[in-house]
């Protein structure tokens, strides 16, 4: 049998609508063209004017744009997100990122810089399985 990982009994997450992981530092989020095409069928713009918009190109992949200030083109003055029902699956995923699952001391990390980290919801590990699935972070 294999080994279990250390979060085998689940984690505890609920969202906290803080927006810092859409906030701060410059990096990334990167999209598939599948995900562009939601986000400006959302806008109800065409998919060439969108990427103009608010994608750039990081080597073979695409990112959002983000403000000179590291927050993301979609993160609002209100601090929260204008195009949530089509974000990202980087987006939707978090915290299940394999960055932030690799030891319980990585976990306590996000825990200490993600408010909804540790708090809230049970989440089982099947479902925190899955999440990790969708991209590798």
């Amino acid at each position: 049998m294999a080994d279990k990982p250390w979060y085998h009994e689940g984690l505890k997450f609920t969202c906290s609508q803080c927006g810092d992981c859409c906030s701060g530092a410059p990096g990334f989020v990167w999209v598939t063209n599948e995900e562009i095409a939601g986000l400006a069928k959302l806008l109800e713009i065409e998919v060439d004017e969108f990427e103009d918009l608010y994608v750039r190109k990081v080597g073979m992949r695409k990112s959002l744009k983000e403000f000179p200030n590291g927050d993301c083109v979609f993160f609002t003055e209100q601090r929260n997100c204008s195009v949530y029902s089509a974000r990202p699956r980087q987006c939707r995923t978090w915290p299940f990122w394999d960055s932030n699952l690799k030891t319980p001391e990585t976990w306590q990390q996000t825990c200490q810089e993600c408010p909804g980290s540790g708090k809230g919801k049970l989440h089982q590990l099947k479902h925190i399985e899955a999440q990790r699935a969708v991209i590798k972070i």
